[in-house]
């Protein structure tokens, strides 16, 4: 027969109370965790029984974490970084030239940089498996917290996440996000002011993503009408391929048009005033003391030593192309 203990801290139970936690909709919860909905509350009632109080209570149709709900969460989350802690500790033991890493990467950046490191690394340390993700900005901190990604790379500020405390963050270069349109009247601006892109419709990425919120957060902040989506797409390829078939007006990062230049009729000019954030790696504190991701780590800074990120950039461009049809406003 389970102990109390045993019955309260099997992984199976604390994900779903996890996810419970963070979704507050025992239907999303239930789907994300791939399960029934009345499977769902069955185990969180098995998990109030054995704790003997109510973890959760309702205000009309919103879920709420009851005073023991916390104090569960916090046990939780305090279970998870002694595990993790344990894990890491355990890895700074192992060899710099074997093993795994595995790397997050945001499904909206531009990979073609990470990709060329990642085939000169495995060159010179062959016995390193390095295993790259596309993910969500969710999925990414959800595996973060679960010590299932060791590094990942991701676009910042990010005020998705409330407690910074157990993460590093580690600068790679500055992004600008660039307007992509069609409109020969704008063909010429180097620049162009929030009210001026409103003249038509929009592509984007869907409202979860992070680069949406950025953009729905300057145009706010602006005090600007948002843009009207007509499609949204997870990726900049499909974002900018739909834009240059229908004339729809779209944003992507500066890195994405100098890594695929402009094609056609497409025009780049940067927003007035501009928008601006940061791509870096971001992982757990003393992840890079794990002696093969901090190998990595210092690698990759030797690679953009070398070389800058745009130059990298360029230089797979031109090589893949075979020749520099970039234009706009990286000038």
């Amino acid at each position: 027969m389970k102990s109390k203990q045993e019955t309260i801290f099997s992984s199976k139970t604390l994900t779903y109370f996890l996810q419970l936690a963070e979704t507050m909709n025992y239907t999303q919860a239930a789907q994300i965790l791939g399960i029934t909905q009345p499977a769902l509350t069955q185990q969180i009632k098995k998990l109030e029984r054995t704790v003997g109080a109510p973890l959760f209570y309702s205000v009309g149709k919103k879920l709420r974490l009851s005073e023991a709900g916390n104090t569960m969460l916090a046990a939780t989350h305090d279970i998870y970084e002694v595990l993790n802690q344990a894990t890491d500790e355990i890895q700074q033991s192992t060899s710099a030239e074997s093993g795994e890493i595995n790397i997050g990467l945001l499904a909206s950046v531009e990979y073609s940089v990470f990709e060329d490191f990642a085939i000169q690394y495995y060159k010179e340390n062959p016995d390193v498996v390095i295993n790259f993700h596309m993910l969500t900005r969710k999925e990414i901190w959800d595996r973060l917290e679960n010590n299932r990604i060791d590094l990942a790379i991701m676009y910042l500020p990010d005020d998705s996440i409330k407690n910074w405390k157990p993460y590093r963050a580690k600068k790679i270069t500055n992004e600008d996000l660039l307007f992509i349109h069609t409109n020969d009247k704008l063909a010429n601006r180097k620049k162009i002011r929030l009210k001026d892109t409103l003249t038509n419709v929009w592509a984007t990425y869907p409202r979860e993503y992070y680069l949406d919120q950025v953009i729905r957060e300057n145009y706010k902040n602006a005090m600007v009408d948002l843009p009207k989506a007509v499609a949204r797409f997870t990726t900049p390829d499909q974002i900018y391929q739909f834009s240059a078939e229908t004339d729809a007006y779209t944003a992507l990062p500066n890195s994405y048009i100098v890594s695929k230049g402009l094609t056609g009729n497409m025009h780049a000019a940067q927003f007035e005033p501009a928008i601006k954030f940061d791509l870096a790696f971001v992982f757990r504190k003393d992840k890079d003391e794990i002696p093969r991701v901090g190998r990595l780590l210092e690698a990759f800074d030797q690679y953009l030593a070398d070389k800058d990120y745009i130059t990298r950039l360029t230089q797979i461009h031109n090589a893949k192309y075979g020749v520099d049809h970039t234009k706009g406003a990286e000038d």
